[in-house]
């Protein structure tokens, strides 16, 4: 694994009040293309800047163009600042043409223990183990990101088909970085798409993605339980729940993607 930490790759440099200059890696890519929960990080970490409050609550994002690695600007605009929540819009540019954009909540994480939970589904996975994924998916597709996270899934991605349409695995982050706030946006889209559990697929672009973060996680890695609902008309649902190394729910997400079947 690498020795370059996730909050340098997800760096930014503050340029005037509400832009700021970050530099896409190369090494965070799926087919050559920045991951989307990358992305996402990466523009929350411009937005906190601006937010005026400690955490980042939830996110959600809409992925209008896959950029290229290289130099690129976040546009920050604060929308609302409150006592106990503010709300920012972020945007990534590329040569004054928007990538992506987010809206954020942030506010302070609890640690109280829930008042109430129900409903949640059990990853199932006690200690970390399972294979490391490799850097290159179905069909030979680059997935150099794997270079840099250590993940490792219950059953070998890709080659098992077990028709439930969901992953499960350990995720940890380069340099044994502690995981926080921000990087669990990346953690709820760090896992191969969960429909390569029932059939083996190209690239499937991320469309639109919905996050909540619950709580600071213990540090250690992050047990992660990725689930393909509905695939048709060329999209798929999937949802993501993430647990510290204790069994306490620290972020849980939606997406839409487009998916090419055949």
């Amino acid at each position: 694994m690498t020795t370059t930490t996730f909050s340098v790759v997800t760096g930014v440099k503050q340029r005037t009040a509400g832009t700021f200059e970050v530099d896409l890696s190369a090494a965070w890519t799926v087919g050559g293309r920045p991951n989307g929960g990358y992305l996402l990080a990466t523009i929350a970490r411009a937005a906190g800047v601006v937010a005026g409050q400690p955490d980042v609550l939830a996110a959600s994002a809409h992925y209008l163009r896959s950029p290229s690695p290289g130099p690129a600007e976040v546009v920050i605009e604060p929308m609302r600042s409150g006592r106990t929540v503010s709300q920012v819009r972020g945007r990534l540019e590329r040569d004054g043409v928007a990538q992506a954009e987010a809206l954020f909540t942030f506010g302070s994480l609890s640690a109280d223990t829930p008042y109430w939970q129900d409903g949640l589904p059990d990853p199932r996975l006690e200690v970390p183990g399972g294979e490391r994924v490799p850097s290159e998916g179905p069909g030979g597709i680059p997935v150099a990101i794997m270079d840099e996270i250590d993940l490792r899934t219950d059953q070998p991605v890709g080659r098992v088909h077990t028709g439930r349409g969901e992953i499960r695995g350990w995720l940890g982050l380069p340099a044994d970085e502690p995981f926080d706030p921000i990087s669990l946006l990346f953690a709820i889209d760090a896992l191969p798409p969960a429909t390569l559990d029932i059939t083996n697929t190209g690239w499937v672009p991320t469309l639109e993605l919905t996050a909540y973060v619950r709580a600071r996680p213990a540090p250690g890695p992050v047990r992660v339980l990725h689930r393909a609902h509905l695939i048709g008309g060329g999209r798929v649902d999937e949802s993501c729940h993430v647990w510290d190394r204790t069994g306490k729910l620290v972020a849980q997400a939606t997406q839409l993607a487009g998916i090419r079947l055949g």
